[in-house]
């Protein structure tokens, strides 16, 4: 996967060992804060949009699915607010991550910090769409939400 660095002091991506699915996207912000540290804070049940400093280029017939990291969430009560991010292959901008604060308490994010990750799915595309009258049945039918059992 192409990557490019759209600030110095952004960090490339990073695989935490040599079966993670993911990719670790880091926050990099190019704004001074508190003390001149680059860091941001995240109110209580506020989402805050956090930048990465990169961009890429996911191969055609793939998109990047952002997902949380179980160590910020589970320490932080941080996540993405939209529960997975999707980045279509043909974005080019910079990638950010919408982090929701689901604490009582302000958190911060480090310049540097491991935020959310990242995951190159494949993907069904130019399928095209074809209107029809029925589109046949299932031994499931119309059975929604907890219709299949425990």
């Amino acid at each position: 996967m192409l990557v490019k660095k759209l600030r110095d002091t952004a960090t490339l991506p990073t695989q935490g060992s040599a079966g993670a699915a993911g990719w670790d996207l880091y926050f990099d912000s190019d704004e001074k804060s508190y003390a001149k540290r680059r860091m941001t804070f995240i109110e209580p049940h506020q989402t805050k949009m956090l930048g990465t400093g990169i961009a890429v280029a996911i191969p055609e017939g793939y998109f990047g699915a952002v997902f949380a990291r179980s160590g910020i969430a589970a320490s932080k009560g941080l996540r993405p607010a939209n529960c997975v991010g999707v980045i279509d292959n043909d974005y080019r901008g910079e990638i950010k991550v919408a982090i929701h604060n689901d604490s009582d308490t302000t958190q911060h994010i480090d310049n540097g910090d491991r935020i959310a990750q990242l995951v190159i799915i494949p993907y069904a595309y130019d399928m095209g769409i074809i209107e029809v009258d029925d589109i046949g049945d299932t031994e499931r039918g119309e059975g929604g939400f907890g219709s299949t059992g425990r």
